[in-house]
């Protein structure tokens, strides 16, 4: 099975999230290749792909919210899942979302934001897990790591 990851992480808890569901994914034997979303290409083709983003304001994060997010620590990249989707030609493939957020009745999640992204540009997407972050900068919540890896393995059934 071949898995590409786009991933956009502001303080580490979301790419932090996806290594470990990387983990679980190669444990079953998958290829599986990382891609950084402000560098993802518009095209891609793989049997999953898996798109994950922290839950910013509820949803996806914006050029503003990742500023945010910078003068607290983390970091800002240039551009993210959000941008990404709004540039995609085509995802040949199943296609995972997932997302950190800090839970609780108004968090949000990004990852329902992504699902909803995808389906204005026509591409079907499907909502995965959300992983819990405890606050705005982290860490993940306990056992949150090893729910990942196992949520990894169940993908290749």
């Amino acid at each position: 099975m071949r898995v590409v990851v786009v991933v956009e992480s502001c303080f580490g808890n979301t790419s932090q999230v996806a290594e470990a569901i990387i983990e679980g994914l190669r444990a079953g034997g998958a290829a599986v290749e990382v891609v950084s979303a402000d560098s993802a290409p518009p095209s891609l083709a793989a049997d999953l792909v898996l798109v994950g983003a922290p839950t910013h304001n509820m949803g996806l994060p914006s050029s503003a919210s990742r500023s945010q997010a910078a003068q607290k620590g983390g970091s800002a990249p240039s551009s993210g899942v959000r941008e990404w989707i709004d540039r995609v030609d085509s995802v040949d493939g199943r296609v995972i979302a997932f997302s950190t957020t800090t839970g609780g009745l108004f968090a949000g999640s990004a990852s329902k934001a992504i699902v909803k992204a995808f389906k204005r540009h026509e591409i079907r997407a499907e909502r995965g897990t959300d992983f819990t972050v405890m606050g705005t900068p982290g860490p993940l919540g306990s056992g949150e790591l090893a729910r990942a890896r196992e949520w990894g393995r169940t993908l290749q059934a």
